[in-house]
């Protein structure tokens, strides 16, 4: 048997965290089974699904290298196939039409309630056979009244849910549009899945789904529904926490692989290890494996493993994700210093794509004034005489990389018999204006020789400005 498992979105919106994860776990287990993975686009709600929702879902799962086998297809296209199911279901006898207005239906709920019942459809059209002229009527499902039906969750063990507590469930709405159990159910058969990975929010349309399968003679799948993913104060996750579109994770910065590693995490574990790469979690995964407990989003564990894939990425792979935050930002990259010698500068000081741009701006847009407790601090009298040296040794420096540029500081510091730090302050104060900045060779080596000397020559003058204050 080859394993088939699929990711059936509704595009009624972007593609959040909690879908990615699902779609995550069948990839998974479709790679790891060698087995294939179909992406099915579930837009029959035509007045919420959206052509946009559908392009986010194409994007996110491109982004996350989530690739399918087969697909996508669309119930849209599908509409002869569910109303040819529907009429045989009619005409095998496993459904009926309603004709109860919404009206009556809810009036029957009402008193059922009213008498401590579970609300549900009472059957009243279930044995009909006249027509009721001038009335369209639903089709329903004629559900089994006795027995139980007992499916293997490979998440949650053995569920058994008695017929009883299911009503006829609708399968075809009064304009003849189909509704989801219908569909979900017939393109599941069509397309020979195996093995339904979905949100345990699903779990009680399972039974009514087996029983529609059952009603057409088809082999039923092995179901596994995993738990939903909570905020970490233990609410149901939301924007506040988290859940955005997965490509508002690009566009703040995050790796793709770092996003899928944490969302492995969440609900699957193999001992104590954190980091995995793709190939590991398709070696490693088994959907047995996963909790049946809810798991909280955690930005923070996020961000640490992105830090994580940040620092031991190659510097090559960083580029263009790099040089996209640094376009947002408005920087004219054409004309800056090389991404790839920014990245090797700062790769270790962010933990996203989007604080190392932000941490890159000094590289293209030159500081107006001083930060002026950087300045107050570092920009004294006694760093004139080290600044002094330094223009004066760089002025004529012909090579300009790390390796010389380090060694003139070294030297002035020598020169002068100063700690290092005496002069490697008043010097980063006057390249960036600010007391926070990379390595001073790098920093050096990333702004250029014109821009240094510029900006060397505007600390002295704070300095020499200070000095005549001072004694005025």
């Amino acid at each position: 048997m080859t394993v088939r498992t699929r990711f059936a979105p509704s595009p009624t919106g972007y593609l959040h965290v909690g879908g990615a994860r699902t779609a995550l776990f069948s990839w998974l287990y479709a790679k790891k089974t060698n087995g294939q993975f179909v992406l099915r686009i579930e837009d029959t709600d035509r007045e919420r699904s959206t052509d946009a929702s559908v392009q986010a879902i194409f994007d996110g799962m491109e982004w996350l290298g989530l690739s399918h086998d087969e697909g996508p297809f669309f119930q849209t296209d599908r509409f002869p196939r569910y109303l040819e199911i529907i009429q045989q279901m009619l005409d095998q006898g496993d459904a009926y039409h309603c004709y109860c207005s919404a009206e009556e239906v809810e009036a029957m709920r009402e008193e059922q309630r009213a008498n401590k019942q579970k609300p549900r459809y009472n059957g009243k059209c279930r044995h009909r056979t006249e027509v009721v002229e001038g009335v369209s009527p639903v089709v329903r499902f004629k559900n089994p009244e006795t027995g139980a039906v007992v499916f293997n969750d490979l998440v949650r063990g053995e569920i058994s849910i008695a017929n009883e507590e299911l009503d006829d469930l609708i399968i075809a709405r009064s304009d003849g549009t189909p509704t989801y159990n219908l569909t979900v159910v017939v393109d599941d058969i069509d397309m020979n899945m195996t093995h339904i990975i979905r949100g345990d929010d699903h779990i009680n349309n399972t039974p009514r789904q087996i029983n529609i399968m059952t009603a057409l003679g088809a082999k039923i799948p092995l179901f596994a529904h995993v738990p939903m993913i909570l905020g970490d104060d233990g609410a149901r996750l939301s924007k506040r926490h988290g859940a955005v579109s997965v490509m508002q994770y690009r566009d703040d910065g995050f790796l793709p692989e770092a996003l899928l590693n944490y969302l492995v995490r969440l609900g699957w574990s193999h001992g104590d290890k954190e980091l995995f790469t793709r190939d590991e979690m398709i070696e490693l995964f088994d959907i047995k494996d996963v909790n049946r407990t809810a798991s909280a989003f955690n930005t923070e564990k996020l961000l640490w493993i992105n830090q994580q894939y940040i620092m031991s990425s190659e510097p090559q792979q960083l580029v263009a994700p790099l040089t996209d935050q640094l376009i947002a930002l408005g920087c004219d990259v054409e004309n800056g210093p090389s991404i790839i010698e920014i990245v090797k500068t700062q790769q270790e000081r962010a933990k996203t794509l989007k604080e190392m741009a932000e941490k890159s701006l000094m590289f293209y847009n030159d500081y107006e004034e001083f930060d002026d407790k950087a300045a107050k601090k570092n920009l004294k009298q006694a760093g004139l005489e080290p600044l002094e040296l330094l223009l004066t040794k760089f002025e004529v420096l012909d090579d300009w990389s790390k390796e010389p540029l380090h060694q003139v500081i070294l030297d002035t510091a020598e020169t002068l018999d100063l700690k290092l730090g005496k002069v490697a302050q008043p010097l980063r104060v006057s390249l960036s204006g600010t007391s926070v900045s990379p390595a001073l060779d790098a920093t050096l080596f990333l702004l250029g020789k014109e821009t240094c000397l510029k900006n060397i020559k505007k600390g002295i003058n704070y300095i020499k400005n200070r000095i005549l204050l001072q004694e005025s």
